[in-house]
């Protein structure tokens, strides 16, 4: 009798059957199954199995394996090749610097009024590294920056990127798109910031001057008194070389800078010393917390010699007089005989300085530098032009020192000089007559000058060589130092020179023009004002500055400019108040005699200086008043101004007039 398993008793055709390890085999149907049964006392653990699983479960391993090793590789190569370059992503991404930019100081004019205020300028930039790598997240980014700042200034900035290599010193720089923000992109920008990577947004200082119409009772307000600008200068963003060229100074791409004038001349004292901060921010330059911070120094003020309230009353009296006779150019300084003291410095025509550090435009900027008339350029100190009979008092006083005359010679002016076949005329038709240094002087008899600059007949002259060094002992053809930016030297010819330069010697015609200020003869404005303070002070000529003093930011005194005499004893006193007294006669009784009517005596050489046969003469004065105790030097140039009298000497005579009798000049 065969036993029945007892396994079919069961309904279920898989039946368990339990024991502390047993093996059973299962039928069904087509397959064959394996059950393993575990019992722990009284609870048992069961798992089931069969061949698919198994299969499943090695193609699985396999994939596993070979994943593990794809990113073991991709580990490996970011971690020996492109190691650095992640290293400083990662810390660029985790630890950022900041600058804090110090504010610029103040420039005040003599009465410490400020002729100068800081403004926040909002400023976006990017910094490379903390772009998105992925491509098309980076001009998500741009395509963002574009809807707000203009399509024209991404398209710059794309190129910009172009040329920046990852890892490069300029990956981690900021740069620059665009400043100047105006309201509603500076809103646009703050409220999508967090979801535009690598872009900032931070604020500097920007320059606002002060017009000078604020100093005049009364203004035509369609008239913008700007002349200013060509001393103060501006400020500008800076630029790669000037980044490369002052690396001591610790600038970033985001400073500004004084470009010209005072603003570039004083840019060390102005500028402060910038501080910083190292913040950690998240992967998208968001700030999480400050690491450490420095403060910045606020930058020291200037205060200047020049009175507000003079610089615009000269520039508004100037103006008057260009309008009547149809000119634009025309430059005028006033100065301080006594010490170098610049009070007034007016160059026609001139700029709006907030043009450009407020951002000029391209074309705007075109149009002032392709302007004829030069509104960039400061007549006052680079202007450079034959003197006329400006120069005829340093001829005089040279003459006179190397005895080639006293004050008593004579010469007979019948209307001019004739050598050979060339003829040297007087500006006076029949001549002026019998004539001494001082009638010379205050009639501007060329004659005279002839005589004593290159002779004639058996009467022996000064000479070129020595006409020239007495010239440059006088200080011209050659800056004087003056505290601004751009001064020009002027020219004084010599005959080797000439030889040189156009193959010809110098003959006795060249001698009679440079004894008259005429011919090769190039001198500044200012040089003509700096000579003529020797003669109104004495003999000396002192460093001309438009500084007074610098102050530390908290208003306590950083340095004094003291006077600094930069000539002297370049004639005996004798001779110099021999053409001091000269210059008297030239308003009592000579080419300046509107003058007479001032409230003060006045003194003075006037000057036509031909230049193009074609155009008419610069008109020139130059002067100091009062006679007795010279308190300021007043020269002024109107170019093709024609005689000195219709437009030179007027404008003097309205500025002194309104300066001895409205203002209270006890003081100087």
């Amino acid at each position: 009798m065969v036993k029945k398993d007892k396994r079919s008793n069961l309904s279920s055709p898989f039946g368990l059957v339990s024991s502390k390890k047993r093996q059973v085999h299962l039928t069904s149907g087509h397959k064959e199954w394996t059950e393993e049964v575990f019992l722990n006392n009284t609870k048992a653990e069961e798992t089931i199995s069969h061949n698919f699983s198994a299969r499943f479960g090695f193609i699985l391993l396999r994939a596993l394996l070979l994943a593990g090793l794809i990113l073991l590789a991709r580990i490996i190569w970011l971690q020996f090749y492109r190691g650095d370059y992640y290293y400083n992503l990662a810390e660029g991404n985790r630890l950022r610097t900041e600058q804090l930019e110090a504010k610029r100081g103040i420039i005040y004019d003599v009465h410490h009024e400020p002729l100068v205020s800081n403004v926040a300028n909002f400023v976006t930039y990017i910094t490379p590294s903390n772009l998105p790598t992925e491509a098309r997240s980076r001009e998500t980014v741009l395509n963002q920056l574009s809807q707000i700042l203009g399509q024209s200034t991404i398209e710059n900035l794309k190129e910009k990127l172009v040329s920046i290599s990852p890892g490069s010193t300029e990956f981690y720089q900021p740069i620059v798109i665009s400043d100047n923000l105006t309201y509603d992109e500076v809103v646009q920008l703050t409220i999508k910031l967090n979801s535009l990577p690598g872009v900032s947004l931070t604020t500097t200082n920007k320059r606002l001057y002060t017009n000078l119409n604020n100093w005049l009772e009364t203004s035509s307000p369609a008239v913008n008194l700007n002349s200013l600008s060509l001393i103060m200068g501006y400020t500008g963003k800076i630029s790669p070389t000037e980044l490369e060229t002052y690396p001591e100074r610790h600038y970033s791409p985001l400073n500004y800078i004084g470009k010209v004038g005072l603003e570039a001349y004083y840019e060390a004292d102005l500028r402060g010393v910038n501080g910083g901060k190292q913040i950690e921010v998240d992967a998208i330059g968001n700030e999480k917390a400050i690491i450490s911070q420095q403060d910045p120094i606020d930058g020291r003020h200037i205060v200047l010699n020049i009175d507000a309230r003079l610089q615009a009353k000269l520039e508004e009296i100037m103006r008057q007089y260009l309008t009547r006779i149809g000119k634009r150019r025309a430059v005028a300084i006033a100065i301080n005989p006594q010490n170098g003291a610049i009070l007034a410095m007016v160059s026609q025509p001139s700029f709006d300085n907030n043009n450009f550090s407020l951002g000029i435009k391209q074309a705007d900027y075109d149009t002032l530098k392709n302007d004829p008339d030069t509104p960039l350029l400061n007549r006052a100190i680079s202007g450079e032009y034959p003197s006329g009979s400006t120069i005829k008092p340093i001829i005089a006083a040279a003459a006179l020192e190397d005895k080639i005359i006293t004050p008593s010679t004579g010469f007979l002016s019948t209307g001019g000089l004739r050598v050979g076949q060339w003829f040297f005329p007087d500006w006076k038709a029949g001549g002026h007559g019998w004539t001494n240094v001082t009638k010379a002087i205050a009639e501007s008899v060329n004659t005279f000058f002839y005589y004593i600059g290159g002779g004639y007949e058996d009467f022996v002259g000064l000479g070129v060589e020595r006409i020239g060094q007495y010239l440059r002992a006088f200080g011209l053809g050659q800056p004087s130092n003056i505290d601004l930016t751009g001064e020009s030297s002027g020219f004084v010819p010599t005959a080797e020179w000439k030889k040189q330069t156009t193959g010809e010697p110098w003959y006795i015609g060249d001698t009679y023009h440079l004894a008259i200020g005429q011919g090769y003869l190039l001198v500044t404005p200012l040089q003509v004002a700096n000579y003529t303070s020797a003669f109104a002070n004495g003999g000396r000529i002192y460093q001309p500055r438009v500084v007074q003093e610098i102050l530390n930011n908290d208003g306590s005194v950083y340095e004094v400019k003291e006077p600094k005499i930069i000539a002297e004893n370049m004639v005996s006193p004798e001779n110099i108040e021999t053409v001091r007294q000269a210059m008297r006669q030239t308003v009592v009784s000579g080419s300046a005699q509107s003058l007479k009517s001032l409230p003060v005596a006045v003194a003075g050489k006037t000057g036509t200086a031909q230049f193009d046969s074609r155009k008419p003469s610069h008109s020139w004065f130059t002067g100091f008043a009062p006679f007795d105790n010279p308190q300021m030097v007043l020269t002024v140039l109107v170019e093709e101004g024609g005689e000195s009298t219709d437009s030179a000497v007027p404008i003097v005579k309205d500025f002194w007039q309104w300066y001895f009798s409205t203002l209270d000049t006890s003081g100087g």
